[in-house]
């Protein structure tokens, strides 16, 4: 039977660890023609190695996202080895700075607002004009966050970043949206992630903390939030395009 992404070339940044890894292997599991993209190098590779070991197709390319001629060269790379691009999942970011404004400093911000939003942009911006010299339809999901839905005391960068990354998918889906190019973004809550870890240890927060502040009473896994954006990606989702869909256990409905 054939996957939901079957002979799709898909990019996914950030796909070294944590949800990008969870969402490169399900998109190889669905048939994708698959592009991992990171700075870094290793643990990149080693997401491509078990999917081409386990019977996909995957190359790893490593890419710093707020570099316009590496995210040029990332696209380039998929199409010189799939012929095409069929869709993205821009995911690749960082946890911020985790201090309060009057502690943060204008390269804190700077930094934290470059590689969770500009290099969004960026991607978004050089895919989209992939398809329109292809001709062709795609489908792009940039990963924002439950806080880019809601504040959080200590966090104003990566707010700022995750609340522009939903108001940059918004609006490039009013642009595209009668060109057959469908862009969304998920907002995942607290998952079990190495991001979520280090932002933990920075701010010397208990694990059980989070669990309590979740109406599901866990963590999220990777897996699910891979599901969602395999959702977006494929065919299944076809009339859903500019919407920041939460995969957080409820946390924003409180």
């Amino acid at each position: 039977m054939a996957g939901l992404l079957n002979g799709k070339a898909i990019i996914v940044t950030g796909g070294s660890t944590g949800i990008g890894r969870a969402t490169a292997l399900r998109c190889a599991d669905e048939g994708a023609l698959v592009t991992v993209a990171d700075i870094n190098t290793r643990d990149g590779q080693m997401v491509v190695d078990e999917i081409n070991r386990t019977g996909g197709q995957a190359q790893f390319i490593e890419t710093d996202v707020t570099r316009a001629d590496q995210v040029k060269g990332m696209i380039a790379a998929c199409v010189g080895a799939y012929g095409q691009i069929n869709g993205a999942f821009n995911n690749a970011g960082i946890e911020g700075s985790q201090k309060s404004i009057v502690k943060m400093s204008e390269q804190d911000f700077d930094r934290t607002l470059a590689v969770d939003l500009k290099s969004v942009w960026l991607c978004v911006k050089y895919q989209i004009e992939q398809f329109r010299k292809q001709g062709s339809s795609g489908s792009i999901v940039n990963n924002a966050s439950a806080a880019g839905l809601v504040g959080h005391r200590g966090l104003s960068d990566y707010c700022a970043a995750k609340h522009g990354v939903i108001g940059l998918t918004k609006c490039v889906a009013l642009e595209c949206a009668r060109k057959d190019i469908r862009i969304n973004a998920v907002c995942p809550g607290f998952i079990e992630t190495p991001m979520v870890d280090r932002m933990n240890a920075a701010i010397s927060v208990p694990r059980q903390s989070l669990i309590d502040q979740e109406p599901m009473a866990r963590l999220g896994r990777p897996t699910e939030v891979a599901e969602a954006v395999i959702w977006l990606l494929s065919d299944q989702s076809s009339f859903v395009t500019g919407i920041a869909l939460p995969v957080d256990g409820g946390l924003i409905a409180m």
